[in-house]
């Protein structure tokens, strides 16, 4: 047995002694065949988040305390997959991109650029002829400007999402002449990794002005909110509740990224991280089941994009960092959660992470022909 398979064992074992889940080789109700009735009606959201934090902080008798949402509300409605596998760069903005492309994308993870390959979002737009708005990404930081749509001569920006950078509006809201970094500090920290680098900086003035004005928001009610919020992650879920009552988009991306504050070396901060991001998955779905443009009609995918190094693995720092490629850095999990996706079931199969897009267009029913990702059955 490898350590893939060790980890996967693991959580589903803690999954079927915790919550009374069963395994199952298949779903029941597969989602292909249910959108394909009702593909005008279907809707998707995805939330990804950056840091994947590691078993013995969530899926595990220890960690179970950090993440009661998942474990006791998400958990028990979902389909759970026990073992997903990051084969590509595990570097947050290159590993979000190939599960929005449903490929390993290779390009610098600290270069802003487009994908190499189509996005979920072209493939969407493109085949079903959808509007620009029913397809939205919401994103932590500057170098997922450029995520939204590939620079793939088929697709590309005109088929892409609308992206929303919340730092950024942020920043545009509050002006360039605003004490930024002395009002809101942890909200406009742009990157864990470089924490030099805050919102501000590099970003297109009038572009974020055009967001600003599109999403119908006003620049003094956005600031008077923010000064509500601690962390950059409570701003963004703030956004796509504003975007799903605004738009009501079919397909909308979240990527989050406190848990990726492990990088400063802080334990009780990477906790803190983890608790936050629990608790704001379940808002999300509390949002989606009070929304009536989304409720009874929306799948949910909930991934981390990978996880982060164990305490044992040779040249790595632990919970900081996710170096060494290692079982515990690729091994991760996700969840699907809706009306046609069977609840309480755990699934040990290995997948991998670009298969997700694979899954999400069998949801809203596009082609999605150029995806390296496979057919995930439990959801076909």
């Amino acid at each position: 047995m490898n350590e893939h398979q060790r980890l996967s064992l693991s959580r589903r074992d803690f999954l079927l002694s915790t919550i009374g889940a069963t395994t199952s080789l298949y779903c029941s109700h597969p989602l292909r065949a249910f959108a394909s009735t009702n593909s005008t009606r279907q809707k998707a959201i995805i939330i990804t988040f950056g840091g994947g934090a590691r078993d013995d902080e969530t899926f595990s008798v220890d960690g179970q305390q950090y993440i009661p949402n998942l474990l006791n509300t998400l958990a028990p409605q979902s389909c759970f997959f026990t073992q997903v596998i990051n084969r590509g760069i595990l570097g947050h903005y290159v590993a979000t991109a190939s599960i929005a492309t449903g490929a390993y994308e290779t390009f610098d993870n600290f270069v802003a650029q487009p994908p190499a390959h189509p996005t979920i979002f072209e493939y969407f737009r493109k085949d079903l002829r959808r509007p620009r708005e029913d397809a939205w990404l919401i994103a932590p930081g500057n170098l997922f400007a450029q995520m939204g749509a590939s620079h793939n001569r088929r697709y590309g920006p005109d088929a892409g999402a609308e992206v929303i950078l919340p730092k950024q509006l942020l920043a545009a809201a509050l002006g360039p002449q605003a004490p930024q970094l002395d009002a809101y500090p942890d909200l406009l920290r742009d990157n864990y990794e470089r924490p030099d680098m805050t919102a501000g900086q590099n970003q297109d003035q009038d572009e974020m002005e055009r967001i600003v004005h599109r999403l119908n928001l006003d620049p003094a009610d956005l600031r008077t909110q923010a000064a509500t919020l601690h962390s950059p992650d409570e701003l963004s879920v703030y956004m796509t509740k504003h975007v799903m009552r605004t738009f009501a988009p079919s397909l909308l991306f979240l990527t989050l990224h406190d848990i990726d504050v492990a990088h400063s070396g802080a334990y009780s901060l990477y906790l803190e991280g983890i608790r936050r991001t629990d608790r704001l998955c379940a808002d999300m779905w509390a949002e989606i089941q009070s929304n009536p443009e989304y409720k009874d009609k929306t799948t949910l995918f909930i991934m981390p994009d990978f996880g982060r190094d164990g305490d044992n693995d040779p040249g790595g720092n632990g919970f900081q960092h996710h170096r060494t490629g290692s079982a515990s850095a690729r091994t991760t999990w996700m969840m699907a959660l809706g009306p046609a996706v069977r609840q309480k079931t755990v699934i040990e199969r290995p997948i991998e992470s670009i298969d997700l897009a694979a899954a999400v267009s069998g949801v809203l029913g596009f082609d999605a022909g150029l995806v390296q990702g496979k057919r995930i059955p439990e959801l076909a």
